[in-house]
């Protein structure tokens, strides 16, 4: 397993539940289309770069996020100017949208996002740093990198978990990416991240999570009714307040993280029969993809 993405136990068909109330397919096309439009006028308009002010990046995210059809609640203070690390708990794609609304930034993804259609280039020309997951050797100059863009006074956002969550559930942030923080000598602005059904619970129709596709993804977005999406920010970590990184790592932590065991047997609860902690009805029978493990008796 490698140490800069650790896997999470969530899968589609055992922790994504029914959208209910569905917009209808017309509708759900049209959402789409607008933000297709949305994203090529964003790749038009990116060789201007710098030159286009952060309120109107920021104005053209909170866009995309609506055209989906997405409702948007942000609470707590604007994060500061300047060399800022921006972290949150990683639920979808659509993070990366809210994320950059609260604080246009420099975005970490893994070198995958380059090859998407559009929005690949967007990230590239975005200033997007892309890591090589599977390349181990490489983590030590991937922090060096991402602590010189902080010290050049760039925002960086990233994900620490290190993969998706479903959002009932969620993994510890990963330590490496704060050591750039320390390294550079700038806050640490955390940020949580949930997507609920108006009036509702959490809801994880949002969830982009093992082998679920892309498209499978936006499409369910697309068509899933009062999908709301609630941004946290917490309060500002300043510089020297944390001694190392594994300290400063849990400070960050909007979210505590869940024991892997147990969500694993959540997983296996809901492919093998009725899951009464999530209150869903089972999705059938295990379908060999994911492992049903035998956990110890707690």
């Amino acid at each position: 397993m490698s140490v800069w993405l650790p896997t999470a136990p969530c899968t589609p068909g055992a922790c994504v539940e029914p959208t209910g109330a569905a917009a209808a397919v017309p509708r759900a096309v049209l959402r789409l289309t607008a933000v297709a439009v949305l994203l090529l006028a964003g790749v038009a308009l990116s060789p201007l770069g710098g030159r286009i002010p952060a309120e109107w990046v920021g104005r053209w995210c909170r866009m995309i996020v609506r055209a989906m059809g997405v409702r948007v609640r942000v609470t707590g203070t604007a994060p500061p100017d300047g060399g800022l690390l921006l972290v949150a708990n990683h639920v979808s794609w659509l993070d990366i949208p809210l994320l950059t609304a609260v604080r246009p930034a420099r975005m970490l993804a893994k070198t995958e996002v380059r090859q998407w259609p559009v929005a690949g280039a967007l990230a590239a020309r975005g200033g997007a740093l892309f890591i090589e997951r599977d390349r181990l050797r490489a983590l030590t100059g991937t922090v060096a990198e991402i602590a010189g863009a902080l010290g050049a006074g760039a925002a960086v956002t990233a994900f620490p978990e290190g993969s998706t969550w479903c959002g009932r559930a969620h993994g510890r942030f990963r330590r490496a990416v704060f050591q750039a923080a320390l390294d550079a000598g700038v806050p640490v602005q955390p940020v949580g991240l949930r997507y609920r059904q108006q009036g509702g619970g959490p809801g994880t129709a949002a969830a982009f999570v093992g082998e679920d596709t892309l498209l499978a993804s936006l499409w369910r977005v697309a068509r899933t009714r009062r999908l709301v999406a609630e941004v946290e920010v917490h309060p500002l970590i300043r510089p020297g307040t944390h001694p190392d990184r594994r300290s400063l790592a849990r400070a960050a932590q909007p979210t505590a993280p869940e024991p892997a065991w147990t969500h694993t047997a959540l997983v296996a609860s809901a492919l093998q029969g009725s899951d009464d902690r999530l209150g869903r009805p089972s999705t059938g029978p295990h379908d060999g993809r994911t492992p049903v493990l035998q956990l110890p008796v707690r």
